[in-house]
């Protein structure tokens, strides 16, 4: 089943193997029971300290357990990990075989320490880009505590426990039978949930924390850039953040990235993280924002308070929160988000060139969006909730021109519809009569509006009427020592690049803005 090339590469990896393991198979008569036989043992054939045992018990099958031989170590998989989860396959066979993880040890010192019994399951796809992390976290932990076990299930190669779970997205987890978590996690945020107690010993390690010179709430790639300017410049630098990468880390194809043709969201995230590391930025990751405290003197210190508990304190603070895409909180976009549900037509324009999408959203960015998307798609479907767009009249004037696009006005989209893998169609209410209708398509672009992630700043900072932080040309708010950048903030166009130097520009101003204040001491003394 493993071609030559990939053959090679595997046997690399299984050369670090340290501890003899076995594949334990659970098999029958059907196809891809013969196809998980014939993957597993090449996988043995590769290297002497891998054995292959067709002899499970398993009520799924086809699956298999990757066991520590003579210990009670084991991962087990429910279907044939291709795709993107060949990576999570490699990694479980390295960590079962003794090859040491590169997770921070006080990570895994509180993997150990968990107490109970846990049994994960996950249900993925293999063109999931947010399964394999989720996977790749719960295999570890179960590597590291005897007392966690996991099973991750291909939901296509079992699809009736998928419908009588109802399974209507991936990754979704259950523990210990009952539903625990869906999407995209990390091992920090999974760890976050199931440990009682993390989040007071996370409050208890940052309370005696130093002040900073510059502190960075946000880790997408605004924070991430400010972060990496401020260190360079010698000052003491923290990033306290809800998840490292914010929003690019659901972001699948990213094609204008300028100088990298092509990356994913996930590889950048990674990347930015580790730039940031190299500059000793001390990183504060699944915490929370929840209170912004203005320095009560000039050249005061500036307190975040963290929903934990804790607070941090700084004599300047960038605010790079981000935004979220604003849902049509309608079935099966969940579900097919990334998978033809989109809401960047300038990031994922171009990958449905001569194919059919829809446009929700009759304002300015639904307009200029579906302009965009005609000169690349076969066709155009504007589909607005009033009864007139709310587009400037130019703009409509330029889309009402264009050959290959339908605009529906008093429509409201009611069901996103998909294949298992990718959209197929949605359908809307014609709100004059109460009909139904169905629409074929293969992407819809959701353009009802950006939420920047600032309800916490209320009444502490200058909001614009749609909530983003009001900054100058500087990236100063309307609180000295206080900067913002990237999503959150009033400058135009959401764009990863844009927010990266927005965030450079305000890690400059933060340290211009540092130089020139008085030393308190010395203010004291006058």
């Amino acid at each position: 089943m493993l071609d030559s090339g990939l053959k090679t590469q595997l046997k690399a990896y299984l050369d670090m193997l340290t501890q003899p393991i076995t594949l334990v198979a659970s098999l029958d008569d059907s196809e891809k029971s013969q196809e998980l036989r014939s993957m597993l043992a090449d996988i043995a054939e590769l290297s002497d300290k891998v054995s292959f045992d067709d002899a499970g018990s398993d009520a799924r099958t086809p699956s298999f357990d990757i066991v520590r031989n003579g210990t009670d170590v084991r991962v087990t998989f429910a279907g044939i990990p291709g795709g993107h989860e060949f990576n999570s396959l490699v990694l479980a066979l390295l960590q079962v075989g003794g090859h040491p993880s590169k997770t921070a040890q006080d990570v895994i010192a509180q993997i150990q320490d968990l107490d109970g019994e846990f049994l994960f399951e996950t249900y993925f796809s293999l063109s999931c880009q947010n399964c394999p992390d989720v996977v790749q976290a719960l295999n570890l932990m179960s590597v590291i505590n005897p007392r966690i076990k996991h099973v991750a299930i291909d939901g296509a190669v079992f699809p009736q426990e998928v419908e009588a779970r109802q399974v209507m997205a991936v990754p979704t987890v259950f523990l210990n039978g009952q539903p625990f978590a869906q999407g995209r996690m990390s091992l920090e945020q999974i760890l976050a949930m199931v440990d009682t107690n993390a989040s007071a010993r996370a409050a208890e390690k940052l309370k005696d924390k130093a002040a900073f010179d510059v502190l960075v709430v946000g880790g997408g790639p605004a924070g991430a850039a400010a972060s990496v300017y401020a260190a360079r410049k010698g000052i003491n630098t923290g990033v306290v953040a809800e998840r490292f990468g914010g929003q690019v880390l659901d972001t699948m194809a990213i094609e204008n990235f300028i100088s990298v043709p092509y990356t994913e969201g996930p590889k950048l995230a990674a990347a930015l993280e580790q730039h940031a590391k190299e500059y000793d930025v001390d990183i504060i990751n699944v915490q929370k924002a929840e209170k912004l405290i203005p320095a009560t003197t000039p050249g005061g210190l500036i307190e975040v308070q963290l929903a934990s508990g804790a607070s941090l304190k700084a004599k300047t603070v960038i605010l790079s929160t981000g935004a979220r895409w604003r849902s049509m909180n309608v079935p099966g976009e969940t579900e097919y988000r990334n998978k033809g549900v989109a809401y960047c037509p300038h990031c994922d324009g171009p990958l449905f060139k001569g194919k059919r999408v829809a446009v929700i959203g009759g304002g300015n960015s639904g307009v200029e969006a579906a302009i965009d998307l005609a000169g690349l798609v076969a066709h155009v479907t504007l589909i607005e909730f009033d009864n007139k767009l709310r587009a400037d009249a130019v703009l409509q004037a330029k889309l009402r021109s264009m050959p290959n696009v339908t605009i529906l006005t008093s429509a409201l989209t009611t069901e996103v519809h998909g294949d298992g893998s990718k959209v197929n169609g949605l359908s809307y209410k014609d709100r004059t009569t109460d009909q139904i209708h169905r629409l074929e398509l293969e992407g819809i672009f959701v353009q009802i509006g950006l939420v920047p992630n600032t309800e916490w700043l209320k009444d502490t900072i200058a909001l614009s009427p749609r909530g983003e932080i009001e900054v100058n040309a500087r990236g100063e708010t309307s609180v000295p020592g206080v900067f913002a950048a990237g999503d959150a903030t009033t400058v135009p166009y959401k764009q990863i690049v844009i927010a990266m130097g927005e965030g450079a520009k305000a890690a400059l101003s933060a340290f211009d803005y540092l130089i020139r204040q008085v030393p308190v001491d010395a203010t004291a003394a006058a």
